[in-house]
């Protein structure tokens, strides 16, 4: 399961909005607390998951659900988390099932673009298993802040799942943790963003392609670990100072044989320092670059890297904006995400919720 990482790890994936009438509303979500093991459980579903057929070259419309809101539940940091997948009977689904889940904060925009915070995600090309940051750092979270997740599932197992369900868990550092942990926040870079901030894919034609974005950051701090998203023929993924041409920082995937990409590493970038410094207002730039050894042009290509910022002043990000056009933009694709076909599940499926099917 790509875990894309939350700022530290975290490489929200924009999903460009599908179109069409609305999918039926999904069951809710159930929320729980478990304040001995400092953490928040999350669990979406009954959701059927069809069959998406292959189509090299092509990325195929995926089974996606609506973005679900939901109120945070308690003040803290949030350290890591963990996805699973699991069946009606608790059994684990395969991580692949799931192309990319997102986690939207509609309390905070993100670092660079005036869209909404985008706190966490995961994705296929990432390790599984648990996500974490050391414990003196944390991504500052309020009991109330409205969230929200969509999915998206990518089916190619020849059959469809008739009940899936997803959990996160989310580990946080109480409120009154002293020494308090440094306040950090997301910070994604996307290759391709301009006018919206759903409108991130690109195609890729045979042989060697760079594709860039350049940006300045609203408030000077350090990047504190990165990682990456690419599809496949993607190679790696730089951050640029624009000003000088010189690399600051770049990912690089593992990949197989065909050009496919298997993983992306994380980069600890803090280790025997602060940090890479970025500087309010300098010139950078985000680099995406694919090698494609077939005759065909790939269509509906990402790449974006992803990393956790530590402000030199957290009280100086900036706010949301609800009259930015580029704020409405998002806002607008977020509410319409999902598909008429997208795998809600009916009333009828048992819950694997109820105390005799919980799952390990």
């Amino acid at each position: 399961m790509r875990v894309i990482l939350f700022g530290f790890l975290l490489i929200p994936v924009l999903a460009a909005a599908q179109q069409g009438a609305r999918p039926a509303l999904p069951p809710p979500l159930h929320e729980q607390v478990d304040s001995s093991h400092h953490s928040v459980l999350i669990t979406g579903g009954p959701y059927r998951v069809p069959v998406n057929p292959a189509m090299p070259g092509m990325m195929m419309d995926m089974a996606a659900t609506p973005v679900q809101k939901f109120a945070f539940p308690v003040d803290g940091w949030l350290q890591g988390f963990r996805v699973d997948l699991f069946d009606d009977h608790g059994h684990a689904l395969p991580h692949r099932l799931l192309h990319h889940l997102i986690v939207v904060n509609f309390s905070r925009r993100m670092f660079i673009y005036p869209a909404l915070e985008r706190l966490l995600g995961v994705a296929e090309e990432s390790d599984t298993g648990d996500v974490r940051i050391p414990g003196t750092i944390g991504v500052p979270m309020r009991a109330g802040q409205e969230l929200g997740v969509y999915a998206a599932w990518h089916n190619d197992s020849g059959q469809e799942i008739p009940v899936a369900y997803w959990r996160m868990v989310l580990y946080m550092a109480p409120a009154k943790r002293r020494p308090r942990p440094i306040d950090v926040l997301p910070a994604y870079m996307d290759v391709n963003i301009q006018k919206n901030p759903e409108e991130n894919r690109f195609n890729v034609p045979p042989g060697h392609f760079e594709i860039g974005y350049e940006f300045t950051p609203p408030l000077s701090g350090h990047l504190l670990v990165v990682t990456g998203h690419l599809h496949d023929y993607g190679t790696l993924v730089r951050l640029v100072d624009a000003a000088s041409g010189k690399t600051l920082v770049e990912v690089k995937a593992k990949r197989d044989s065909l050009g496919q990409v298997l993983s992306m590493p994380r980069k600890l970038l803090a280790i025997r320092g602060e940090g890479l410094h970025l500087k309010a207002g300098h010139r950078y730039r985000v680099v995406g670059v694919f090698d494609n050894p077939t005759r065909d042009t790939s269509f509906g290509a990402m790449a974006n890297m992803v990393g956790l910022f530590a402000p030199d002043h957290y009280r100086e990000w900036p706010a949301v904006d609800p009259i930015d056009l580029y704020y409405a933009r998002d806002l607008l694709d977020l509410l319409a995400n999902g598909k008429t076909d997208s795998v809600i599940v009916g009333g009828g499926v048992p819950s694997p919720l109820a105390p005799s099917r919980r799952p390990p």
